[in-house]
């Protein structure tokens, strides 16, 4: 069963649900977002009973907590989403695993206040309930302090009415140590037994080290091959300490220079954002949506037949903050989609509401640099035409 809500609905997700007749929440959102799928809603009743039934839901988007708080609240759900999406809850649950890891909690209305010696630099702060790298800042001394408290202010503004609440809450923030070395998102779930199955791990790659942005992942047999087993090892813990099954998760980490991964936070029940885990179906032919509810697992080794040497891309068309949404006229996603070599699949996005206008999957050769550079360090305003 599936829970649909904004910002977004890929096709891939769509037309998945048509091919397997999976079963839709009959939202007034859902059918907002995916009237094209009528025959597939169930009412919100029946699908209450549904998931006491077969307790496997696959949501698009965070959006749909209040949904299951307000219906599922008789049942472990809601609890278990929390563990995972509140940071500060997260970090908790992953102490016996990382005793030593410092963070602290602390209220919007303190952070002015507060004298971040007392923590010690370099450090890293953000929303203990967020999304899309909003409200993220590396804060290495005072100077970095005040200037990301003033810009924490105007992003805060900015977003303000974007998301709800349960997605993006600005009242209460973590600040935890900066770890060093790569980043990494990884797709996966945890089957009927508790055991993790991964989809998909991709390289999150950035201009430079104080950046935070989503703007570009890769995946190869590479990426896959040396950090799967690593990966596994810590999510087994993740399972037998929080007992969840048959649930769906984004989890974002960083491997130190010691080899150890640590998770950096946690996305429940959904895999990559908006349409960004449908880069496992353009890469390695894994559709996400099916995997999960079918409890299928990736031959690994099969799929990696004929894929040596390639490397696939997935690139995040954000929208400077500096530029008001109703200032654009149009993307010129001509201009944008010949700057990919080959281009597998575009999904264009209401970039009249939202401060994205694409998410581009695309294949190069592995260890090929050019393109990705080339959106990694643009601003993308040569594609950005204003009124």
């Amino acid at each position: 069963m599936l829970l649909l809500d904004k910002p977004y609905v890929s096709d891939l997700l769509v037309s998945t649900i048509k091919k397997n007749n999976f079963k839709v929440v009959g939202t007034d959102q859902a059918r907002e977002m995916a009237g094209e799928l009528e025959n597939h809603f169930i009412d919100e009743k029946e699908a209450v009973k549904n998931y006491e039934k077969d307790a496997k839901l696959y949501v698009n988007s965070e959006n749909t907590i209040s949904w299951i708080n307000e219906n599922l609240s008789h049942t472990k759900l809601p609890q278990q989403v929390a563990t995972f999406k509140d940071k500060g809850a997260f970090r908790q649950m992953l102490s016996p695993l990382y005793p030593d890891f410092k963070f602290k909690k602390i209220k919007l209305s303190d952070l002015q206040s507060y004298n971040p010696n007392e923590f010690g630099f370099p450090f890293v702060i953000k929303p203990a309930v967020g999304f899309f790298s909003m409200g993220i800042y590396v804060v290495e001394n005072e100077t970095d302090w005040r200037q990301a408290l003033e810009d924490l202010e105007i992003e805060l503004e900015q977003v303000k009415g974007v998301y709800p609440d349960v997605v993006m809450n600005s009242q209460d923030f973590l600040i935890e140590q900066l770890l060093d070395g790569k980043e990494y998102a990884v797709d996966v779930y945890f089957d009927e037994d508790g055991k993790p199955v991964i989809l998909n791990i991709y390289e999150h790659i950035f201009p430079h080290a104080k950046d935070v942005n989503d703007r570009a992942y890769f995946t190869s047999i590479k990426v896959i091959e040396r950090t799967k087993e690593v990966f596994e090892e810590k999510l087994e813990f993740i399972g037998k300490t929080t007992g969840i099954k048959n649930f769906p998760m984004h989890i974002e980490w960083r491997i130190t220079s010691e080899g150890v991964a640590v998770p950096i936070e946690s996305n429940p029940l959904r895999f990559a954002g908006w349409c960004m885990t449908d880069l496992c179906k353009y890469s390695w032919g894994i559709n996400p949506y099916e995997y999960f509810l079918e409890q299928k697992k990736p031959d690994w080794e099969k799929l990696f037949e004929k894929k040596t040497g390639r490397q696939y891309n997935a690139i995040i068309a954000d929208i400077p903050r500096d530029i008001p949404l109703e200032k654009i006229d149009y993307i010129d996603y001509k201009k944008f989609e010949g700057d990919f070599g080959n281009l597998i699949h575009i999904n264009k996005t209401d970039y009249k509401t939202y401060p994205v206008f694409a998410f581009a999957f695309s294949e190069t050769r592995t260890g090929d640099k050019k393109e990705l550079d080339h959106f990694l360090h643009s601003d993308l305003t040569e594609y950005i035409v204003l009124k």
